[in-house]
C-alpha cells in the first residue's frame, strides 16, 4: 500500500469514528451543533436546519480531531450538493461572516500600540488572520479535502466573474486566503514528477487529452503520436492528495535543431529520429490542469526539473528551447491597426495588413511574402516595447518564460497554421531559449528592470518608430557616416544593448 493510500485510509477511519461519536451525542461538538441549531429556522418537518455557515462555525469551535474530521466531511458533502446559487451564497458567507474577528483584532491593535514587541506583534498577526483560513485547514483534513478545497476555489472564480464593487472586493479577499494556503499545500517539496508514456494508466491519459490547452489532442491516435515514439517525452507534476490528476504537464519533442513550425513537429506521417541523433529538446506545450490552482506556480519548477532529467538521460542534448504560442498578439495588433495615432504601424503598413482580414490569406505565397516583414516588425515591437501593468510584457506566455530566465530567441512567421493559431496570433510562434548558464542572469534582468532579454535575430525586426506629424519643418537627419562614427565597431542597424 502506498503512503498516500495509507494516509487516505487513516483519514477515512478517523472520520468514521468521528461520526460514531457524533451519533452518541457525547462530544462537545454535538452539543455545539444542538446549540447552534436552536438559532436556525425550522424545516418543513419542524426540525432545525443546519446550514453550511452554522456547521462551519461549529467546526471552528470544536477541538476533537475525530469529530472534527467527520464534521468537515459532512460540510464538504453538503457543499457538493449545492447548485450555482447555493455556492454563491456560501462563498459570500465566507467573505462576510468568516473574516477576522473584529473585536479580537481591535484588542490586538490596542495591545501592540500600547507595548510594541514580538509578543504583541504575533498576537496582532494571528488576530488579523481571517477565520476562513482555519476553516480551510480543517476542511483539508477530511478524506478528499484537498481536492474539494481546490474545486471550491474554481467555483469562487465563476462567482467573481459576475461580481462587482464591494462584493467583488470581499470575494477577492476570500481568494487571497485560498491562494495563500494552496501555495503552501502545493509547494515544490510535495510535488512528484512522473514520466507520462503510452503505458500510463488510461484514466490519466484521458485527462492529458482533456487538459491539453495549447495544441488540441484530437483522439487516442493523436495522443499516441505524442507519447509512443522514441523521440517524444511527456512529464507531469502530481500531488500526493491528487494522485490520478496531474497539476501541470509538458510535452517535449527531441529534434536535430530548433523548429520553426508546430505542423512539422506534430505531422501524422513524420519519421521519428533516433534519440542519439537529437541535439535539441523542444518544449512545445505546457498545460495547467487545475483551474483552482491558478496563480500557484508550477511551470518554472517543471521545466527546470525536466531539463535536468533529460540531460541525465540523453547527454547529447545541448539546446533546450520552446516552440510557444502568442495568445494575445492578434488582439493587440487589431487595436494598433485601428489606432490612428499608432507609433507601430504606418498607414502603408496598415494597408498591407488588411490582407489578414481575408480568408486563407496565408495560402497565397505572394500575400504571405508581403505580410511577413510588416507582421514581424509589429511582433518585435509587441515583445520588446509593448508593456502591461508593472512594466511587464503584454504577452502572458512571454511573462512566464522570461520570468523563468529564458531568452526570446526567434520569431516564426506562420509557425502555427491551425484555426486557433491563426485566430490568436495570425500564425505567429516564437522560440524561447533556456541556456542554463544564463538563466539566473536573465531572470534578474527581467525581474529587476523588466528587461526583455532577446537575441539579435528578434531585435533586427524592429523599425524606427515614426514621429507624429507636427506640421513644422524637421531638421534634416545627420549623415549616416556621422552617426556610425560614434560606434565604429557596430553597424547602426544593430546598435542594441548586448544580449
Amino acid at each position: 500500500m502506498s503512503s498516500s493510500t495509507f494516509f487516505r485510509s487513516m483519514l477515512t477511519t478517523i472520520a468514521d469514528r468521528g461520526r460514531a461519536l457524533l451519533r452518541r451525542h457525547g462530544p462537545m461538538v454535538e452539543d455545539l451543533l444542538e446549540d447552534a441549531a436552536k438559532l436556525m429556522p425550522l424545516s418543513a418537518k419542524g426540525q432545525p436546519k443546519r446550514d453550511l455557515p452554522t456547521l462551519c462555525d461549529t467546526l471552528l469551535s470544536g477541538r476533537g480531531e475525530a469529530s472534527g474530521v467527520a464534521l468537515a466531511e459532512q460540510i464538504l458533502d453538503q457543499w457538493a450538493t449545492l447548485n450555482a446559487a447555493g455556492q454563491r451564497a456560501f462563498l459570500l458567507d465566507l467573505a462576510y461572516r468568516f473574516g477576522p474577528d473584529p473585536i479580537r483584532l481591535d484588542k490586538a491593535i490596542d495591545a501592540y500600540r500600547a507595548a510594541p514587541g514580538a509578543g504583541t506583534a504575533l498576537t496582532l498577526h494571528n488576530a488579523a488572520e481571517a477565520r476562513r483560513q482555519e476553516l480551510f485547514r480543517r476542511l483539508n483534513l477530511a478524506p478528499g479535502g484537498t481536492e474539494a478545497v481546490v474545486r471550491m476555489r474554481e467555483a469562487l472564480f465563476r462567482v467573481m466573474a459576475d461580481a462587482q464593487g464591494v462584493e467583488k472586493q470581499a470575494l477577492e479577499a476570500v481568494d487571497a486566503d485560498f491562494s495563500h494556503l494552496l501555495a503552501s499545500w502545493f509547494n515544490r517539496g510535495f510535488l512528484v514528477l512522473r514520466h507520462i508514456d503510452w503505458t500510463t494508466p488510461a484514466n490519466i491519459l484521458e485527462k492529458i487529452i482533456r487538459y491539453e490547452a495549447v495544441h488540441t489532442i484530437r483522439d487516442w491516435d493523436d495522443l499516441r503520436r505524442r507519447l509512443a515514439p522514441s523521440d517524444r517525452r511527456c512529464f507531469a507534476f502530481f500531488h500526493p492528495q491528487l494522485l490520478d490528476d496531474p497539476l501541470i504537464f509538458v510535452e517535449v519533442a527531441l529534434a536535430p535543431d530548433i523548429p520553426a513550425s508546430i505542423d512539422a513537429l506534430l505531422a501524422e506521417g513524420r519519421a521519428p529520429i533516433a534519440e542519439e541523433d537529437a541535439t535539441t529538446a523542444v518544449f512545445y506545450s505546457i498545460s495547467n490542469c487545475q483551474e483552482g490552482l491558478r496563480g500557484v506556480s508550477f511551470g518554472n519548477f517543471l521545466i527546470k526539473q525536466v531539463v535536468e532529467d533529460l540531460r541525465g538521460e540523453l547527454p547529447n542534448l545541448k539546446t533546450f528551447v520552446t516552440l510557444s504560442p502568442v495568445p494575445a498578439f492578434a488582439k493587440w495588433l487589431a487595436r494598433e491597426r485601428k489606432d490612428d495615432g499608432s507609433i507601430v504601424l504606418r498607414p502603408a503598413d496598415k494597408a498591407i495588413l488588411t490582407a489578414l482580414d481575408q480568408p486563407d490569406w496565408q495560402r497565397d505565397p505572394g500575400t504571405a511574402a508581403t505580410v511577413s516583414p510588416v507582421l514581424l516588425q509589429a511582433a518585435a515591437h509587441y515583445f520588446l516595447k509593448a508593456k502591461a501593468r508593472g512594466n511587464r510584457p503584454v504577452d502572458p506566455v512571454a511573462r512566464f518564460h522570461l520570468g523563468n530566465g529564458a531568452r526570446l530567441e526567434r520569431l516564426n512567421f506562420l509557425g502555427d497554421l491551425s484555426p486557433k493559431g491563426l485566430a490568436q496570433s495570425h500564425g505567429l510562434m516564437v522560440n524561447y531559449l533556456y541556456k542554463l548558464d544564463d538563466i539566473e542572469t536573465n531572470h534578474e534582468r527581467y525581474a529587476d528592470k523588466g528587461e526583455v532579454v532577446a537575441a539579435a535575430a528578434v531585435r533586427r525586426h524592429l523599425k524606427a518608430e515614426p514621429k507624429p506629424e507636427t506640421g513644422k519643418d524637421e531638421p534634416p537627419p545627420k549623415p549616416k557616416a556621422e552617426v556610425a562614427s560614434k560606434h565604429p565597431r557596430q553597424p547602426v542597424a544593430d546598435a542594441q544593448p548586448p544580449v
